[in-house]
């Protein structure tokens, strides 16, 4: 079963490509996504990460947390279940 992953504090360039080769040493990423604005077109500055296992989720988890990028220190967690109306 796969583990979504969110990212935050991202740089306003970084796109879904250099989101997933961040995570794809720590495992199988199964989707990288940078969130966009859909007015501007523009980073949000956070995606979601989708791992092919939570032992994978994990292990990028622990690696990737405060971790420096771009001058910024990621946050890097477990992604909340979204409530759905």
């Amino acid at each position: 079963m796969s583990t979504n992953i969110y990212v935050g504090n991202l740089t306003f360039d970084t796109d879904s490509a250099q989101l997933e080769t961040l995570f794809s040493p720590h495992g199988q990423v199964t989707k990288a996504q940078v969130v966009m604005d859909r007015d501007s077109g523009r980073s949000r500055g956070f995606g979601f990460v989708e791992m092919a296992s939570s032992e994978d989720a994990r292990k990028a988890i622990e690696s990737l947390s405060g971790k420096n990028m771009g001058g910024r220190a990621l946050t890097v967690n477990l992604a909340k279940e979204r409530e759905r109306r």
